[in-house]
């Protein structure tokens, strides 16, 4: 089955979605050990989270890259996700969504930011559709913070183990390992907002 060019893919259930950040000890150690980011985590910062394991694979280089050795999966709620994308922008001017670059900036007083980059596959070449990133700032950094995260995981074995057997096996090896992501259903006007198709 083709895969539309935008369309979300997570690992969720029914009250809340997993997505992924990369950060280096400091970070990563105490907000896995306390499922809450800490001192070191700087909510002054826009701070990106990815649905995607594969795109953050590619983003991190399999966790080696420095400063992004440990790989979290957090598990927030679904309404927390669907506020972000109900109050977000394009990081990034588009003319096929934007009447001009003037409408395009007065959007830009929304605390979220959002942006399609193409998917990758494991060996981290480019797919025709795209994976959403999601940029949160000033209240969505504290709602995130604060209300949404469920649970943190350092999921940095998994990020090594799928790359050991993509080095040693191939990707079909590698890929039975991946987190299980499936297509993310949203209503009609976020859909209409972030870009997406909504026939699939």
């Amino acid at each position: 089955m083709d895969i539309p060019k935008r369309q979300i893919r997570a690992l969720y259930d029914d009250d809340s979605i997993t997505v992924y950040q990369a950060y280096g000890p400091a970070i990563a150690i105490p907000a896995a050990a306390g499922d809450r980011f800490g001192p070191s985590f700087k909510r002054s910062r826009m701070t990106w989270i990815k649905p995607s394991f594969r795109w953050m694979m590619y983003r991190c280089g399999w966790a080696t890259k420095p400063g992004q050795e440990h790989v979290l999966a957090i598990r927030i709620d679904r309404a927390g996700f669907e506020w972000a994308l109900e109050h977000s922008a394009f990081a990034h001017f588009d003319a096929s969504l934007h009447a001009s670059s003037e409408a395009w900036r007065a959007t830009l007083r929304e605390p979220v930011r959002v942006q399609w980059d193409p998917e990758r596959d494991l060996r981290f070449a480019p797919l025709p559709h795209r994976s959403l990133q999601i940029g949160l700032s000033a209240e969505a950094v504290a709602r995130y913070c604060d209300q949404w995260i469920r649970e943190i995981r350092d999921v940095t074995d998994l990020a090594r183990e799928c790359h050991a057997q993509l080095r040693e096996q191939g990707p079909d090896a590698a890929a039975k390992l991946l987190p299980a992501e499936r297509p993310y259903p949203v209503s009609p006007p976020i859909a209409a907002r972030i870009g997406m198709e909504t026939d699939q």
